[in-house]
């Protein structure tokens, strides 16, 4: 058991005997373990954050061609450089009359590119800003919840197609951080594809990505 001792017990002349003091610690002990038990259960252990990805289906067929286009008034192409450049341009990388596209130099601040999305993206965020709104104080199952959010997403034809292209100079952590910005920004559509040798040429005719 421990202790601990503060006295002497001597008797002083003149005043009476000073009894010794003793502080038993074993009660703190068990409240240690108590606490540390405690804080064991109760705490939730860390979820590991994960990110999920919709990878496209294996083609059953490789030579046939694929015939979907994105329209030009929707598709965003967005560009990652070295040193986590950020770029983009709006429409197709050379309109029908050879004109190349212009490529804007952009980042992930609130007035940068999230900015561009969040306003091309309006009506899908209002729609699911409005469902959010009815839905609220209502028992719904998540699984019903999203289906309804899905749905807003996809019956949208004029939100905003993302084709996102990687440099051989980029890093995952800037792919990382522009598929962050299409979950904040409630992006329906979007997709990672290879980088094309007209994207490269754009790059090095406007003096970027240096």
């Amino acid at each position: 058991m421990s202790e601990v001792s503060t006295g002497g017990g001597e008797k002083v002349k003149g005043k009476p005997k000073k009894l010794s003091t003793r502080v038993d610690f074993t009660p703190m002990v068990d409240l240690m373990f108590l606490l540390l038990t405690f804080f064991m259960l109760a705490t939730s252990m860390i979820k590991p954050q994960t990110m999920e990805i919709i990878m496209p289906a294996k083609e059953k067929n490789p030579d046939k061609k694929d015939d979907t286009k994105v329209k030009d008034d929707r598709a965003i192409t967005v560009l990652l450089g070295k040193n986590n450049q950020l770029f983009y341009y709006l429409g197709a990388v050379r309109d029908k009359e050879g004109v190349d596209a212009k490529i804007i130099t952009t980042d992930y601040s609130p007035k940068g590119l999230r900015a561009l999305i969040l306003e091309r993206n309006k009506t899908v965020i209002d729609g699911i800003k409005e469902y959010r709104a009815k839905m609220k104080g209502k028992n719904v199952a998540d699984t019903t919840f999203r289906k309804g959010i899905t749905k807003i997403k996809s019956d949208d034809k004029k939100s905003p197609v993302i084709l996102i292209k990687a440099t051989k100079e980029s890093n995952y952590g800037n792919l990382v951080n522009i598929l962050d910005e299409m979950n904040i920004c409630l992006v329906p559509t979007y997709a990672i594809v290879d980088i094309t040798n007209d994207d490269l040429e754009l790059l090095k005719k406007q003096n970027l990505n240096q």
